[in-house]
């Protein structure tokens, strides 16, 4: 059935979904405007704000047509209001005070009220894709009513007139805003007939977030309807972001984002209606490669802060796909691990509103059908070649830059190659001089998050290769493990060296020796050759008595440790990775259960740790078959300890002539940790005296180590020095 009045037909035909409403034949046939016409005179190809004016002057011809309505319902009511005095006069509008509202000069460039306008003619000068008004009841699915009636909540947003006129036609000077009842009545609806039910929680309007219904302790038809702001903005030409989904969203262009293989297979998916869709990160970039997907569709990417949204109670997702879908733009969250699973309501909640609105969520966990209860589509997102990393930092950097190979071992995505450029160039501007290699890998370490702090201590490698006296082998061996390090991307990924299984792209080396022979300064010297920051694993968080404690807190660290730039180091690793036993009771059973999770666990690791041990036959064989390089670390012998007394006491130390490293070196068999043990308490003995470090100084500092380690005091290695040192 079919119900009109003033024109309005509440039955969509195909003509009326196109403009929004079925205009029947006006007597005249008045067309648009000359003001439409000289919008374009002369374009070929109307201007940006050409075409934007044309899309007003249909928003103001529309809007005529509610005056012309709200004329209609004026006269109605002055015919049925006799004029008399009263003496609450003031109080409301009376009929010569609406009509001096209706008398008074127009506001610019409102059409003139009339029944006759063509608003076909109107929209059809709109350039594509045609009035925001049509593309909007389009994307939100309403229909001709619907548009009427947000007109009629529309119009004291643009002209005040409407705010007096609504307040005599509502009977009360306070209700300036369109009622329920009277947007019925002005769009031609019986107040008792399906057209109230447009006005719904859940029908599209409301739904939607297009108009709000105000007051709800009045009853329905005196309940008042508003326009949000965000929307009038945007009927108005005006897309600035919602100010209440500002902090959780920023919006990317589709034009800004490169095209690739995967995005654009995945975006002519989501032409055909495929989403939601679920992106596995494994060990790719899944947040670009979403808003290059988008892109592919035709879309720009409302991509959401997933670490703004965990902090909210309740944030207004509503708001989030209201503001996509007057885009007609795709919605992008994710990572998700900060949301499940205690958060996982809003993903569901977020793809429930979305509806036809292209979700892609990404992660790098696998898809759990539980976080929503729309089916998803889930695929894997493979790690970018060298090249495609190599072309990320040259686009970053304007140009590639000279150490473009050094920066090989970065398993960075797009976004984060973009923000170390940025932190770098800052980082240069401080110090007035070009980029260098330092500072782009101090942006590196700027990306890395806090989470991995709360379970190991935080190391910015401070030593180098002259800072470590080793043998030549164990040098060799170090600089495997960095060539290792650099190049894993391409021998284990492009090449596939390491396939199948679910193993990862990590690389794990074995540091075994005696203690202080340098295991923990090497690895923070591979650490800063790589260019990451070391990150040495506190035992004492680790290792639980509780059963299954350990395991727990052990995958907390690899999860942790999968999302910075860094070098794990498991300092006195054998108390966590030694040998299995036999089973004799249920102590040996879980221990030995503890054993299996971290041999499973370190060959899905993707990251590189380094496992230091006192005692190399302590760590079980089953580890060692997994371990890419085992260095070790033998005791100094009396050349590398002359470098080390020499280097452990500084240039900056002042020394007595009577110092003599050539006989300390060769009497006292000390590892590197217990030289520079008694280099620093030499240097105290000689601060307390405010004067040179002796040699008395130093035979007593040994003396006092070799107290303190147990070792007996031999005259055979003081010599002359033993009564100094006693």
């Amino acid at each position: 059935m079919t119900e009109t009045m003033t024109g309005v037909s509440t039955e969509p035909t195909a003509q009326g979904r196109r403009s929004g409403l079925d205009e029947p034949a006006r007597p005249g046939g008045a067309a648009a405007d000359p003001a439409l016409g000289a919008a374009f005179e002369g374009d070929a190809a109307p201007s940006a704000g050409a075409a934007r004016e044309a899309d007003l002057l249909y928003l103001w011809a529309r809007l005529g047509a509610v005056e012309w309505r709200v004329r209609q319902a004026v006269a109605e009511a002055f015919a049925a209001d006799p004029d008399r005095r009263d003496p609450y006069r003031g109080l409301y509008l009376t009929a010569d005070a609406v009509r001096r509202v209706l008398d008074a000069p127009r506001q610019p460039p409102l059409f003139p009220p009339r029944d006759d306008l063509d608003l076909d003619a109107f929209a059809a000068d709109v350039p594509p894709p045609g009035p925001r008004l049509l593309a909007l009841a389009e994307d939100f699915t309403l229909d001709p009513l619907d548009v009427e009636l947000l007109l009629v909540a529309l119009a004291p947003d643009v002209d005040a007139r409407f705010e007096l006129l609504y307040g005599y036609l509502n009977d009360d000077v306070t209700r300036r805003r369109a009622t329920v009842g009277l947007a019925l009545r002005l769009c031609g609806a019986p107040a008792a007939g399906p057209g109230r039910f447009r006005l719904a929680t859940t029908a599209p309007l409301v739904a939607a977030g297009l108009v709000e219904v105000r007051d709800p302790a009045e009853p329905a038809l005196a309940r008042s309807l508003r326009v949000p702001d965000r929307v009038v903005a945007h009927l108005l030409g005006d897309d600035t972001p919602d100010p209440a989904v500002a902090p959780l969203v920023h919006v990317v262009p589709r034009h800004s984002t490169p095209a690739a293989e995967l995005p654009e297979r995945l975006g002519a998916g989501l032409r055909a209606g495929i989403g939601p869709v679920h992106l596995r990160d494994s060990g790719g970039d899944a947040g670009p490669t979403a808003v290059a997907a988008l892109a592919a569709a035709g879309r720009d990417a409302v991509v959401v802060d997933v670490t703004a949204l965990a902090d909210r109670d309740q944030p207004d997702l509503a708001a989030v796909v209201r503001e996509a879908r007057l885009r007609g733009a795709g919605i992008v969250l994710g990572p998700l691990e900060p949301l499940v699973p205690e958060r996982s309501r809003w993903v569901r909640e977020l793809v429930a509103l979305a509806g036809d609105v292209p979700v892609v969520l990404h992660s790098r966990q696998h898809w759990d059908p539980k976080w929503t209860t729309r089916p998803v589509v889930s695929l894997p997102v493979p790690s970018p070649l060298p090249a495609e990393r190599a072309a990320w930092w040259t686009r970053a950097f304007g140009g590639e830059p000279a150490f473009l190979p050094d920066l090989a071992g970065y398993r960075l995505g797009a976004e984060e190659v973009d923000r170390a450029v940025a932190v770098a160039s800052r980082l240069a501007a401080v110090e007035r001089r070009p980029v260098a290699l330092e500072h782009v890998r101090a942006g590196v370490r700027a990306q890395n998050g806090a989470g991995l702090d709360r379970l190991a201590r935080r190391i910015v490698p401070g030593v180098g290769w002259d800072d470590v006296v080793l043998p030549e082998r164990t040098r060799a061996q170090l600089a495997e493990l960095v060539v290792r390090a650099k190049h894993r991307e391409r021998v284990l990924g492009e090449w596939r060296m390491r396939p199948g299984g679910g193993r990862g792209r990590g690389v794990v080396a074995l540091f075994a020796g005696e203690s202080g022979t340098g295991k923990t300064m090497s690895a923070e010297v591979v650490a800063g050759e790589i260019g990451m920051d070391l990150y040495v694993v506190d035992l004492s968080t680790v290792v639980d008595k509780y059963v299954g404690e350990t395991e727990k807190n052990l995958e907390r660290i690899f999860t942790e440790a999968a999302g910075v730039h860094g070098v794990l180091l498991f300092d006195e690793a054998d108390a966590v990775f030694g040998k299995r036993s036999e089973v004799q009771s249920a102590h040996d059973r879980y221990a030995n259960v503890e054993s299996a999770y971290l041999l499973q666990r370190m060959e899905s690791f993707d990251g590189i740790a380094v496992l230091t041990t006192n005692l190399r036959s302590n760590v079980d064989e089953a580890f060692t078959r997994r371990i890419d390089v085992i260095a070790d670390f033998p005791v100094p012998d009396a050349r590398q300890r002359l470098a080390l007394w020499d280097r452990c006491l500084g240039p900056a130390l002042p020394r007595a002539d009577d110092l003599d490293l050539e006989f300390c070196a060769e009497r006292f068999e000390l590892a590197g940790g217990s030289i520079r043990a008694c280099a620093v308490t030499a240097a105290y003995r000689a601060a307390a005296g405010d004067r040179p470090v002796t040699m008395a100084d130093v035979v007593t500092s040994v003396h006092l180590e070799y107290r303190k380690l147990g070792r007996l005091v031999l005259e055979s290695e003081f010599g002359p020095w033993l009564d100094a040192a006693r």
